[in-house]
């Protein structure tokens, strides 16, 4: 029970374990996961530490396990993970895991530089292919042309790309040409080059390939455009071939006959055919290699990292000066430690070793680590708590607390039976299905969140609907299952009319009110907003004032453990003082308005008679008068004596302040001069206490700090209380004002769902027509899409930030 509501209690032990077995020792206690080894090499380099070799052997297999997964996913082949956890793999095992993880990747790389250089001949082959195709046509009309020649032309003004200038009757030419392709997205500034470098005595043609090419080297779709450039002389072929080469365009050999560039064409088609039977037995061979690969690659994932997260900690270790033994420190649970000497024995077992591990308690002035033993139910709720920040060691743990009162806030503000039960079913749906959910290992980082939480959404499913009955509120729309306690006469025009009734208890009232929640008649009463609003903003103030006093009432359990008498006189008290009087009796008043005044009278006078609660309030902290709610009013305050009471109240209250923010200080200082006089070289325990803001290290009466020569600075110690006091003053009236905020989502959300059911729903409800019923599926279907998307999903994830923010 102990550990339930603090954290474990953890002991500091040495371990002392032979070489040849440390390694199946540290394995077993990593399975158990109940120790943390402390670093006995700090100040050694992390390359210069005895297993950084081994280290750096699994940093290597980790690299060839993640090519082999990129390589995996690359080909969208499913990665088998049967959820096992493997134990860690023998030392000796390391050599055949190298041994496969290396043959694995030599052959994929081997098959993929194959590949590649298959992909490159087909690119080669296929744009050859185009060539051949569009330059023909190029050709036929160069054959055409009676008697044309090129005549180059120089550049006058004009940057418009060039493509030859025909002047027929010129002297015939014997004309050369160089055919390739080029990417389409690099032509224009290629044809601007050369015309430029060229002058105008190029002739250039071109043609776009219509499919798209794919590169193999990247994988990438490109489109290219086939060109044959016509020219005269050896210095223009040159100069062409060096801005072919300065745009990275592939240039082919052309034949000049049509049958020569027939009998290429049908080469090619050839070898392309040949080529497409070796690609799909290449990519076949390597769709068998990555799918045996993916069957294990999980469980390799897991042997390679446990293997390295052994030798990462057995670097933490010392060894002995025989260089046989490794000295350990680690902190454990106490309660665990019988199962730690069975882990270790059962790892000398597995090495074979005949020295049995020897492990040694410690006595430590350290802080020891927290650690709270959770389950699955918990971890939701202790994450939650440790978002915040991690306990003290020994501190109370507000996590058990949490799994009650975090969903029963959550539930104030989204009271709607309605959207509850969605939540509710989706919750239940993961609880009972976890386990076939684990196994699939939904990487999506939103499913993740809901899935860790599932529990939480379970419980506020619940609350949430208790609290949903209790408002009567479902959909917007309310139960009547025990009849109506008010004599109000409703018929069916005025409800469907949307004309509202006003409700007056003092004439419509029956004695015996609704069994379960408010009252359905509230459903179409006028003044339904005024009264719910007063009753949510009461139980709001209420429930808040308590959720304080529970929180500063649990401070009690950590000063009484750590023997801190002064905490308990100087801030415990105080704090629950100042707490009661003022906010605590703020519930009274609401308490005692509820039962001495009511609409037929009540054990006071009249309702009208009944004072406001703010106002009185506000007039007690002023130290003012009340005022008489009414002339015909006997008093202006609720009962005898009212008025001295709240003097008194604020008074005490008051004087909290000064207790808080002096006395401590003070007594901190004469303990200390006490102890300068008696030459005590241990520094005051409490001043520790108050400059760390935390327990002393789980050593009761001792301090966590106490051997570390800190002075004593009263200056120091003084502003820290000023700090804590005026923060627990001026919180105590704001937080109690932040719990309001129960009270306006929950009316934000109920009127929400009002909205969207009468400006939805009701548009088909009130369709009498027989194609409005086929109208009322596709507006039911518009309906509950808002419902899930806003008033389940928006308001919820609004109504958990500000539960957690009230937990804060």
């Amino acid at each position: 029970m102990s550990s339930l509501f603090q954290s474990e209690q953890m002991t500091l032990c040495q371990l002392f374990l032979q070489s040849e077995a440390a390694y199946a020792c540290v394995s077993e206690l990593g399975e158990l996961g109940l120790v943390q080894f402390r670093d006995l090499n700090p100040d050694v380099n992390a390359f210069q530490r005895k297993f950084v070799n081994e280290v750096r052997r699994c940093d290597e297999m980790e690299r060839k396990l993640r090519y082999l997964e990129k390589e995996i996913k690359k080909d969208e082949i499913p990665m088998l993970d049967t959820g096992e956890n493997p134990d860690a793999p023998q030392p000796r095992e390391m050599i055949d895991l190298e041994a496969t993880f290396e043959k694995l990747e030599n052959e994929l790389r081997e098959v993929n530089q194959n590949a590649e250089a298959l992909k490159r001949n087909y690119l080669d082959l296929t744009e050859l292919r185009h060539i051949l195709r569009k330059t023909q046509v190029f050709f036929d009309e160069r054959e055409g042309e009676d008697g044309a020649t090129i005549v180059g032309s120089r550049a006058s003004t004009g940057e418009e790309p060039f493509s030859g200038r025909i002047a027929p009757g010129a002297a015939p030419a014997q004309l050369g040409f160089v055919a390739g392709v080029i990417l389409r997205e690099r032509l224009p500034g290629f044809e601007r080059m050369l015309w430029r470098a060229c002058r105008g005595n190029v002739f250039l043609r071109q043609a776009e390939i219509e499919s798209p090419l794919e590169d193999p080297a990247t994988g990438d779709q490109v489109f290219k455009t086939v060109f044959i450039i016509f020219f005269q002389g050896d210095q223009l072929k040159s100069r062409v071939k060096k801005i072919c080469e300065g745009f990275r365009a592939t240039l082919y050999p052309c034949p000049e006959t049509p049958a020569e560039r027939r009998e290429m064409a049908i080469g090619v088609m050839t070898r392309i055919e040949d080529l497409n039977t070796v690609l799909s037995q290449t990519q076949d061979h390597r769709h068998r290699v990555l799918q045996a690969a993916a069957k294990n690659i999980k469980t390799w994932f897991i042997k390679v990292r446990k293997i390295k997260a052994i030798y990462h900690t057995l670097n933490l270790f010392n060894l002995d000066v025989t260089q046989k033994c490794l000295i350990a420190e680690a902190w454990v649970p106490v309660t665990d430690l019988e199962n730690i000497q069975i882990a270790l024995r059962r790892g000398t077992e597995r090495s074979g070793s005949s020295v049995p591990p020897i492990i040694n308690r410690m006595e430590s002035l350290e802080e020891p680590p927290t650690f709270n033993r959770l389950n699955k139910f918990t971890r939701g709720f202790q994450n939650l708590v440790d978002a915040y920040g991690i306990a003290s060691y020994r501190e109370v743990n507000p996590a058990p607390y949490t799994c009650i009162t975090f969903p029963f806030l959550f539930a104030v503000m989204f009271g709607d039976a309605g959207h509850a039960l969605i939540m509710l079913a989706f919750a239940a749906w993961m609880v009972i299905k976890e386990n076939s959910l684990i196994q699939k290992n939904i990487k999506s980082e939103i499913w993740t969140i809901f899935f860790g939480g599932r529990y939480i959404l379970l419980l506020m499913g619940l609350f949430s609907f208790y609290t949903g009955i209790v408002y009567n509120d479902v959909f917007s729309k309310s139960l009547n299952i025990f009849g109506s306690s008010w004599n109000v006469n409703i018929s069916t025009h005025v409800v469907h009319e949307e004309k509202n009734v006003m409700l007056d208890p003092v004439t419509c009232f029956e004695d015996h009110p609704y069994p379960i929640g408010v009252d359905p008649v509230w459903q179409v009463a006028d003044n339904k907003i005024a009264f719910l609003n007063a009753y949510k903003m009461k139980i709001s103030i209420i429930i808040g004032v308590i959720h304080m006093l529970f929180g500063v009432s649990l401070s009690l359990w950590n000063h009484v453990y750590f023997k801190r008498p002064l905490n308990i006189i100087c801030e415990f008290i105080p704090q629950l003082i100042f707490l009661l009087f003022l906010f605590m009796y703020l519930n009274v008043l609401v308490f005692h308005k509820w039962v001495w005044y009511y609409a037929k009278g009540g054990l006071a006078a009249g309702p009208h008679c009944a004072p406001s609660i703010l106002i009185t309030f506000i007039n007690m902290v002023l130290f003012k008068a009340g005022e008489l709610p009414d002339r015909d009013c006997p008093s202006a305050y609720m009962f005898a004596g009212q008025e001295i009471l709240q003097k008194i109240f604020v008074v005490v209250g008051l004087l909290c302040v000064p207790w808080m923010l002096f006395i401590k200080p003070f007594v901190l200082k004469s303990q200390h001069g006490k102890q300068m006089k008696a030459h005590s070289p241990l520094n005051n325990v409490e001043s520790t206490d108050v400059e760390n803001g935390r327990p002393n290290g789980g050593h009761a009466g001792q301090g966590g700090h106490g051997g570390h020569g800190e002075e004593f600075d009263f200056g120091e110690i003084f502003i820290h209380q000023a700090i804590h006091t005026i923060e627990y003053v001026l919180g105590s009236v704001s937080h109690t004002a932040s719990y309001l905020r129960l009270w306006a989502l929950s009316l934000a959300h109920a009127q929400l769902s009002e909205v969207l059911w009468s400006m939805v729903m009701r548009m088909g409800l009130q369709q009498s027509s027989y194609v409005g019923s086929v109208f009322l599926f596709a507006i039911f279907a518009f309906w509950a899409v808002l419902t899930v998307s806003i008033l389940v999903l928006m308001e919820g994830l609004s109504a958990f930030l500000h539960t957690l923010r009230l937990h804060w």
